[in-house]
């Protein structure tokens, strides 16, 4: 009696492709009886020939043994025919049985992505739904615009760019501020000259006051007068000096008006360019933090009502395969806004969450659903289990290791990467998770499916 048993490792669905497995009969009131095979002949499926000595009603075991492997399967009572043709008029009458069952065979799956699952009882989360946007917080991004007029120059041996990282107190560029119309480089020398020597008249002017006042010649207002004029004119000579230090540096060397990055982030627009000359006011850069951001969440009006104490949401953005949830993300409700949007009638709902790997970008369009704090117990499934076929929501049920039934469904709540099935499941039935769609094609051609098998 040829068996073919096959085996498929439960931690990633792949055939099993190696290991000792061993037929066992027993009860009947007979002897046991085990029949052994050493090697699989493929991957995966393992063909021990039984030859039983007796018929009858037993009860079949199959135990696989290999390396990290040990696993015993009790599969129940079978009968063992006399002859052969026995054995083949059974085997017919159970063929017809199971015709209407959709093919897909073992070794079709473990050639592609396939998982199955349990169906059970979950908690989920009760939401509203929401569209929402991804932007930075409050306090984690900043805007610089040109102190003055004035053209621009690099501060290092690049110019910023977007997506350069940049840390609080960093100098980003030099503005060399613009000369009046009745300013040149001459004036401001000249201006310097004067300053210069204002100053050094304020120092002798200083110096002989105070000798005069140890003779008691001149009064002690009269000195305190000098002391305070050569200050000025020492504060008039620095000013001079910077203002005419801005234009005579060497083109290699940094200098100007410095503009500083006021936090730890990335720049995320730049509207400069080295030697450009700008106006007062004109944006410059804007710098984000992304480590945390801000999901602002739109609540249309009539689901206000219904969303209670928010305590959270999940949210899923077009190219992401994974839902984000502020739950796991470290997040936080932020602030629930006082009034309806007249044009949207929406009402803004703001959390704060961790962007790990900084993976989010600002700007990010997202469907939302925000948690309402309600819970319910309800036989859930994966969300990759569902198939949308025509229209209608259907998952494909797990009869035997390969056959699946096509199982149409009605949903309820959605938590998340999980969906309540409110009619058409079972809790302990089995479904297709992953590969959903390739039953869905096997479906439409069984005899294909099935084409080749051979035990």
């Amino acid at each position: 009696m040829p068996v073919a048993a096959h085996f498929t490792r439960l931690d990633d669905f792949r055939a099993a492709a190696e290991g000792v497995v061993t037929i066992i009969l027993s009860g009947g009131d007979l002897p046991e009886e085990s029949f052994t095979i050493d090697a699989p002949s493929i991957p995966g499926i393992l063909r021990p020939v039984a030859a039983p000595r007796r018929a009858g009603e037993r009860q079949l075991t199959v135990w696989l043994q290999g390396k990290d492997l040990d696993s015993h399967h009790d599969l129940g009572s079978v009968t063992v025919y006399p002859d052969a043709a026995a054995a083949s008029a059974a085997r017919s009458a159970v063929a017809e049985e199971d015709e209407g069952g959709i093919p897909y065979l073992k070794e079709q799956q473990w050639q592609v992505d396939f998982a199955i699952a349990k169906v059970a009882l979950r908690t989920l989360r009760v939401s509203v739904p929401a569209t929402a946007t991804v932007r930075p917080r409050a306090d984690g991004e900043a805007f610089l615009s040109a102190p003055t007029a004035g053209h621009l120059r690099a501060a290092g041996e690049t110019f910023p760019h977007i997506g350069m990282p940049v840390k609080a107190g960093q100098i980003l560029s030099h503005i060399i501020p613009h000369l009046g119309a009745e300013t040149d480089v001459a004036s401001l020398d000249l201006a310097l000259s004067k300053t210069r020597a204002a100053l050094g008249l304020a120092r002798q002017e200083r110096q002989r006051l105070e000798g005069l006042l140890k003779e008691q010649a001149v009064s002690k207002k009269r000195v305190i007068e000098a002391r305070n004029a050569e200050q000025v004119a020492r504060a008039e000579l620095e000013a001079a000096e910077r203002r005419l230090g801005q234009y005579q540096r060497d083109p290699g060397t940094a200098g100007g008006i410095p503009l500083r990055a006021p936090l730890d982030g990335i720049l995320v627009q730049v509207q400069a360019a080295p030697g450009r000359y700008v106006q007062e006011g004109d944006p410059l850069f804007h710098v984000v933090s992304p480590e945390r951001l801000w999901l602002e969440a739109r609540i249309a009006e009539a689901n206000v009502g219904r969303m209670g104490t928010p305590s959270g949401a999940w949210f899923a953005v077009e190219g992401f395969e994974q839902n984000f949830d502020t739950h796991s993300l470290n997040g936080r409700a932020v602030a629930l806004g006082g009034a309806v949007d007249p044009a949207s009638r929406t009402v803004p709902l703001i959390f704060e969450f961790d962007n790990p790997d900084e993976a989010l970008r600002i700007g990010m369009f997202a469907q939302a659903r925000v948690v309402t704090g309600e819970k319910a117990q309800a036989v859930a499934v994966p969300r990759s289990a569902i198939v949308d076929d025509g229209g209608q929501d259907v998952v494909y049920v797990m009869l035997d290791g390969e056959s699946f039934e096509r199982r149409p469904l009605r949903l309820g709540l959605r938590d998340g990467g999980w969906v309540e099935v409110r009619e058409g499941l079972s809790a302990g039935e089995r479904v297709v998770i992953r590969g959903a769609y390739l039953v869905r094609l096997a479906a439409a051609s069984p005899a294909e499916a099935s084409h080749g098998h051979a035990h």
